[in-house]
């Protein structure tokens, strides 16, 4: 989920705030921590699995006035192993009307107990293992009347959302729509939470003509009724998890495409949709880059995305169907700020990671939203280059960072109390930097065989850590205990004090790290690291293991190098100090390749305004081809002397008028409201107010 999960929601308002921009995304999720009592034991593993769930039919039809979904559910099951007398099956805040056993075209009624949140239904005799058999339940789920803070936790979980049903809110359309995970659809239907019990399905659903539908799989046949209502049927022939069945259905327009004669289709409401491929357009090169890039071709039938009101997170990868919130519904001027791309790419990746193979409990919820955070580094690598790969990338660091609660918990947990705590900046942003110091550490060929084996051997199946762990061992003949013991099922970071000198005597240089992380709370980290070291413009490579509390390496130096830079491939996830001068900055900021190398410079010449040599190289800053540092030079300029200043004065200007990134474009505004207010912006203001962007039209009316 993102994008991904409520937190994913909540994620996208605080970096946007923290990266300086507007957000003006409709609600605030603030993520809630619940942290057990000193001494507490808890343990949250897998769930047993008692009855196995093949196939699921529902037939839906909606009391739009009550807000009640009319259901009948046939499900086809057997015991998972041990014999089984009785099946239990989560359904909350349902009426059940009757309960039986289907045999041929009869039913028996089955005796069954119910207690508002589960369905013990008593069978006709002992199944064994391969004895299969099929379940009638005709019932009324109520998702609106579940109360919070008795049956739910929060309005988050109703699990199935009318939208408007009566019609009376101006500007509202009515919709219906459902978001599962984590164990939220058993409101609408019953079936077994857990993210292990995977199943088929076919549902229909009966709604007003005009309204369109969507679920997971095909459209099998819809037919008209003769009372203003038409029945659509979905049919879904590969198995996925309950948590990722859906339904929706509304007033909106289907944009066609296609990838590879599969049926690629976006559903947005009439008034947006003319900017749908504008949204949502580069879909099918995603799944041809994640198609080939993985090894493994998209696994499902079709590939639809749904912009829905209201939704109660950024989006959620239900299998084939995947649902967004509100924000999507975008004007070309609105798309100039915010493309949401990382979420479609998030969202679609979760479909080979999550859905093809699922994590077989929510303690290894990162094999889904770890992958699914690195899907998006993969196709912004791949779409748009490295630089601005690492900023996105930057600004998970940075997300990871900023809370230090986040500092404490292991990415693979089994503690927390509420399945909701796993959603947060470990899971997804601390996840994804774990995938690419993963990929770092193995190299990309090996990564990449290991992921498509990986994908293979548990196709349709779910999975935990280990099972990735032994998917490297398999196709690398190494041990890779060490990486996952420290990233996944340790907490914290590497805190790192780097030092580099020049010993002229041996002609070498000398490198120490120190490990300065509490031991008594963190690993000792073993890290394999890059070191450039530069004689002129030319660099020499070299590999280096950090696996001690303190190490000092020494290479061949036939001179002083200009500078040492230490994990070059800016890949690892720690906290560093380092001792080198502006000048070793400056050379940096020239010569090292990657944005993060100029992002460590710019970060240091920030804090040394006094320094005439830095404030030239913010001044530099200004032309730099990230628009990420464009505006960190912009943010700068208040601490430049007069003279630099007014240097830079004509440079704003065109910069709040033609820098290609409208935050860059904000932020030179703001700079010529603040840092100018003395001379007469007027001309410049009234072009930038004809700006599309709303960060722009922001930025004048301040």
């Amino acid at each position: 989920m993102v994008i991904k999960s409520h937190f994913y929601h909540f994620f996208l308002t605080a970096l946007l705030f923290l990266t300086g921009c507007a957000a003006t995304q409709k609600v605030n999720l603030d993520p809630i921590y619940i942290t057990a009592s000193p001494g507490s034991e808890i343990y949250q593993g897998s769930y047993p699995r008692i009855t196995d769930i093949i196939h699921t039919k529902l037939d839906l039809n909606f009391n739009w006035d009550s807000a009640f979904v009319i259901g009948r559910a046939e499900i086809d099951a057997k015991p998972y192993f041990n014999p089984l007398n009785q099946v239990v099956l989560d359904a909350k805040k349902f009426k059940i009307n009757s309960v039986a056993l289907v045999k041929g075209y009869e039913k028996q009624p089955l005796k069954y107990t119910y207690n508002g949140k589960s369905l013990s239904i008593m069978l006709d005799k002992t199944y064994q293992r391969d004895e299969k058999f099929k379940l009638f339940i005709d019932y009324i789920a109520m998702p609106n009347k579940l109360k919070v803070g008795y049956d739910i936790q929060s309005e988050d979980q109703r699990g199935l959302y009318f939208i408007n049903p009566a019609g009376n809110e101006a500007g509202k359309p009515t919709q219906v729509w459902t978001q599962g995970e984590t164990e939220y659809n058993s409101t609408w239907f019953p079936t077994i939470n857990d993210p292990q019990e995977k199943m088929t399905q076919e549902i229909s659903l009966t709604v007003p003509k005009q309204m369109v539908t969507l679920s997971n799989g095909l459209l099998d046949f819809s037919s008209e009724n003769g009372d203003g209502t038409r029945t659509d049927s979905w049919r879904m022939e590969k198995p996925h998890s309950t948590y990722l069945t859906m339904i929706a259905a509304g007033s909106f327009s289907i944009i066609k495409d296609e990838w590879r004669d599969k049926e690629v289709s976006y559903y947005m409401e009439p008034g947006f949709a003319q900017n749908a491929k504008l949204i949502f357009g580069n879909t099918p090169e995603m799944l041809e880059f994640f198609s080939e890039k993985t090894g493994v071709d998209y696994p499902w039938e079709k590939y639809s995305q749904i912009v829905v009101r209201d939704f109660v997170a950024g989006a959620m990868e239900n299998t084939t169907a995947s649902v967004f919130f509100e924000r999507m519904n975008m004007t070309e001027g609105e798309f100039l700020d915010e493309t949401y791309e990382d979420i479609i790419s998030h969202e679609l990746f979760h479909h080979w990671f999550g859905d093809l193979v699922t994590c077989e409990s929510w303690a290894n919820l990162s094999l889904n939203e770890a992958f699914a955070t690195y899907g998006e580094y993969l196709w912004n690598e791949h779409k748009y280059g490295r630089d601005y790969a690492d900023s996105k990338s930057l600004e998970d660091r940075m997300a990871y960072f900023q809370d230090k609660s986040n500092w404490e918990k292991k990415v693979v947990r089994f503690n927390y109390q509420n399945n909701e705590q796993m959603f947060d900046a470990v899971s997804y942003q601390k996840g994804g930097q774990i995938m690419h110091m993963l990929r770092k550490a193995a190299g990309d060929k090996a990564f990449f065989e290991s992921l498509k084996l990986y994908l293979n051997k548990y196709a349709y199946k779910t999975a935990e850590i280990h099972n990735l762990r032994m998917a490297f061992e398999e196709v690398t003949g190494r041990d890779w205990n060490w990486f996952f013991n420290q990233w996944f099922l340790a907490s914290g970071h590497p805190v790192l004090q780097i030092q580099t000198s020049y010993d002229a005597s041996a002609k070498q240089a000398v490198i120490t790290i120190q490990q300065k992380q509490d031991l008594n709370k963190q690993p000792l980290y073993t890290l394999p690291m890059s070191v450039d070291i530069y004689f002129g413009a030319k660099s020499e490579r070299h590999e280096i293991v950090l696996n001690k509390a303190s190490q000092t390496y020494r290479f061949p130096a036939p001179s002083e190098p200009e500078l040492i830079n230490v994990d070059a491939e800016k890949c690892i996830l720690a906290e560093k100090n380092e001792n080198k001068t502006v000048q070793q900055y400056t050379f940096q900021y020239e010569h090292a390749p990657l944005f993060m190398d100029r992002y460590e410079a710019v970060q240091n010449f920030q804090s040394m305004p006094l320094e005439k040599t830095a404030r030239q190289y913010m001044i530099k800053a200004l032309d730099d081809k990230s628009w990420y540092i464009r505006r960190e030079a912009l943010a700068f300029i208040s601490k430049l002397e007069n003279a630099e200043k007014e240097s830079v004065y004509e440079k704003v200007k065109a910069m709040a008028l033609e820098d290609e990134r409208s935050y860059v474009r904000a932020a030179a505004v703001t700079a010529l409201q603040e840092v100018y207010k003395g001379r007469d912006n007027s001309k410049v203001l009234e072009k930038a107010a004809a700006d599309k962007a709303p960060s722009v039209q922001r930025a004048v009316r301040k």
